[in-house]
């Protein structure tokens, strides 16, 4: 009995391994990778894309701020569209 009041006071014990706190990491990648999936599931259903913006987009934006005109605009838009 002495001898494992010596062991607790020292912060040693018989016992080795990860303890009772073993299961936070396994739980902070599983709820890492949901969140992850979560937000690119979404952004995929609302149909945009993850990452910047797409070429549709870009164009539509350039004609709205006037560098290209109408016939412009429709011209490149087509090209996409027929390039998918």
């Amino acid at each position: 009995m002495l001898a494992t009041v010596q062991q607790l006071a020292a912060g040693t014990s018989e016992h080795w391994g990860p303890g009772g706190w073993w299961w936070i990491f396994p739980l902070f990648w599983l709820a890492f990778w949901v969140i992850v999936i979560t937000f690119i599931a979404t952004r995929w259903r609302r149909g945009g894309r993850p990452w910047g913006h797409s070429a549709e987009s870009v164009l539509a934006e350039r004609y709205a701020r006037g560098e290209i005109s109408v016939e412009e605009y429709h011209e490149r838009r087509d090209v996409l569209r027929r390039s998918r």
